[in-house]
């Protein structure tokens, strides 16, 4: 029986495995199995999230991109570069995430541009699964106009640039200086190509108004026909975003005057209110009641009710240009900061009267409020200052906040020696370590000249400082700023495996040339048609990394806080230290101007090289030379265009040589695709 029973359990063993192959999982561990890759491994954790927003060129809708925490990854982005696709809009402003973190919106101010379009997208995450599945498709919910601010047109006329409307409706809400946008007018007996008959109508700023007559400048008309019909109206304009609620999301429209509600359900916009002036930030109370406006144009701060947009009597306010708000996390307190006279300003929410003032400096313009510790960060950019205040006690308690730290960012101070321009804070949620987010300009050519060799001429170094939450003062004091760009990641070549040559920072690069598009002037108010914030910084849920926004670099820093990594050579990774860049995903220019010319000859005259080519290049389009086998000299070199001598047949660029005749030669010009520009961090789940 013994034997019969041996025998069985062979022939079952050897027909069970017949001719698969069970895979051995081998775990790769860095200097462990041959072949395994030299990167580190990622750290296992929880599934944590963080959204960027990127701004593109003005003829392309923004974007935004998903970054998986634990995996250093980006692993959803919305479209950028296909104007037919659901997409962000034109120029996003803010981005705002539901408690639950069901759902991203994103403001676009669209109509700073002409016939852009202000609406809120939205989207949902990608969350925590085997399969890749992307972020949702994109929801464009458009903003309409306010009634008192919209009507049909009875006439219009032109006269030296200044075109004279006639309102059937007369404006209740509107000033000279807001963008007004004219649609619909189709001027008579005017054809192609000789007459535009929509030359009327775009956006342009309100140049006088009284009562049922407007006007504004039109430097493109000359000489039009009277016409009628179409339609006049304010556009919202929508710069931010908040709720503390999962079934609404609140949207202030700087241009309109107005806070909209959306109902995300139906994806509409069911209700809208006007405010004070120029509303640029809000914040809701946790409980959800009340939403309270800073609004920067009238310098006043409006209480609204959730429920029905209905205002509330604020009492005690005289703060100037109000530019942030934060609710307390218990419902108590609204903080507001004013820019213009330098005050934190305390508002009880009960009573809606303030009940503090404390002075921040003239410049401030952010608040960052720390749940944990119970602590408030105000930001002066134009002192180069933080100021930390104390948040605890009830909501009877005087005087409150309570002053803790000044922390100062100028040049000699331990935050930043040669002297950093503050921006924006975050902080850990373990109440260990808080971060501010900062910025060096270095305009050149002489003794601002930019530090970094790798970059000529001006240039923009930005930069993470970790403090001690416990001592107020630098961690690392013996450099204390966190250099934020690192060169490209290692790469072993092999004719099987080239290594990559379009990493947008090379080896020991710390500074990027400055982009027009980010040139936020640290004293300057606000608007849609500028960047609000150069660098933005937020935490992860987690506290596992920090990241920091940087506009002009066209990327996101990523930095470990947590020292658990394995690096290279099987040592722990210090804690605080720079991972990795996340490249925003550049433009796919499909205009005109992005076709490639070719070059059939060239000369250099005073430092300026001319390129004899058919082209449609626009001034200000950086060009890269491939090919030619007599200005070998220019292979591989980038331009930028010049507006001088530019036609459709040569382009100039600058270039320092000797001058040479015209010269016969044969290559091409191809235009360099524009990378996004993230303007805002947003803490996931």
């Amino acid at each position: 029986m013994g034997r019969v029973a041996a025998t069985a359990l062979s022939v079952w063993l050897w027909t069970a495995c017949g001719q698969v192959y069970r895979p051995v999982v081998i775990p790769c561990t860095a200097g462990g199995v041959p072949g395994c890759p030299v990167e580190p491994p990622p750290t296992p954790s929880n599934f944590h999230t963080v959204f960027g927003i990127t701004t593109n060129t003005s003829n392309y809708p923004g974007g935004a991109m998903q970054i998986d925490v634990s995996g250093d990854t980006i692993v959803g982005e919305t479209p950028t570069y296909d104007p037919s696709a659901p997409n962000l809009g034109n120029n996003p402003t803010h981005a705002a995430i539901f408690p639950n973190d069901s759902r991203v919106f994103v403001a676009s101010a669209g109509s700073v541009l002409s016939s852009g379009l202000d609406v809120v997208s939205s989207f949902f995450p990608v969350t925590q699964s085997r399969v890749a599945t992307g972020l949702s498709t994109v929801t464009t919910i458009p903003v309409p106009s306010l009634s008192n601010q919209t009507s049909s047109i009875a006439a219009i006329s032109e006269s030296g640039n200044v075109v004279s409307v006639t309102l059937n409706t007369p404006w209740s809400n509107a000033a000279v200086g807001y963008a007004i946008v004219i649609s619909g007018v189709i001027i008579p007996h005017c054809t192609l190509p000789a007459c535009n008959p929509q030359a009327y109508n775009g956006t342009f700023p309100l140049s006088s108004i009284s009562g049922t007559t407007i006007q504004y400048v039109n430097p493109a008309s000359s000489g039009l026909a009277p016409a009628s019909g179409g339609t006049a109206f304010v556009p919202p304009q929508p710069v931010f975003l908040n709720s503390t609620q999962n079934n609404f999301m609140y949207v202030a429209n700087y241009n309109s005057n107005s806070v909209s509600v959306i109902n995300p359900t139906t994806n509409v916009v069911t209700n809208s209110a006007t405010v004070g002036a120029h509303p640029v930030s809000m914040a809701q109370m946790p409980n959800g009641l009340k939403i309270y406006v800073a609004n920067e144009g009238s310098n006043t701060v409006s209480s609204v009710n959730a429920s029905d947009l209905s205002q509330n009597t604020l009492t005690g306010f005289s703060g100037v240009t109000p530019v942030w708000a934060v609710a307390r996390g218990d419902s108590q307190k609204i903080y507001v900061v004013t820019q213009g006279d330098g005050q934190l300003v305390t508002i009880d929410t009960a009573t809606d009267a303030v009940t503090s003032s404390l002075p921040v400096g003239g410049g401030a313009n952010f608040i960052y409020l720390d749940p944990i510790l119970n602590r408030l960060y105000v930001v002066n950019p134009v002192t180069g200052t933080v100021f930390v205040f104390s948040d605890t006690g009830g909501a009877n308690d005087t005087p409150l906040p309570t002053p803790l730290a000044i922390i100062s960012f100028t040049s000699g101070s331990a935050a930043c020696p040669l002297g950093c321009t503050p921006v924006s804070v975050t902080a850990l949620p373990d109440g260990s370590r808080f971060y501010v987010a900062s910025y060096a300009s270095y305009p050149g050519p002489t003794t601002t000249q930019c530090p970094d060799a790798n970059v000529t001429g001006a240039c923009i170094v930005a930069g993470l400082t970790v403090f001690d939450a416990g001592t107020f003062l630098p961690e690392y004091p013996a450099a204390p700023t966190l250099t934020l760009l690192a060169g490209p990641p290692p790469c072993t070549a092999s004719p099987s495996n080239p290594c990559s040559t379009d990493w947008p920072f090379l080896a020991g690069q710390y500074a990027v040339a400055p982009v027009i598009a980010c040139n936020t002037a640290p004293g300057a108010l606000y608007t849609p048609s500028t960047t609000r914030f150069r660098v933005f910084t937020t935490a992860a849920e987690d506290g596992s990394h920090v990241y920091v926004s940087m506009c002009d670099a066209g990327a996101i820093a990523d930095v470990i806080t947590t020292g658990s990594n394995i690096n290279n050579s099987g040592g722990n990774i210090p804690a605080d230290s720079l991972n990795a860049d996340l490249v925003a995903p550049p433009l796919a220019c499909t205009q005109p101007s992005c076709s490639a010319a070719s070059i059939t000859a060239f000369s250099i005259t005073s430092n300026v090289v001319t390129f004899q080519a058919a082209n449609k290049f626009v001034a200000g389009q950086a060009v890269t030379i491939y090919g030619l086998t007599t200005g070998t000299y220019f292979n591989s070199l980038t331009f930028t265009v010049l507006a001088t001598g530019l036609s459709g047949s040569q382009f100039e660029c600058n270039f320092t040589n000797s001058n040479i005749g015209l010269t016969s030669d044969a290559g091409t010009a191809v235009p360099n695709t524009s990378p996004q520009t993230p303007i805002f961090l947003l803490m996931g789940q």
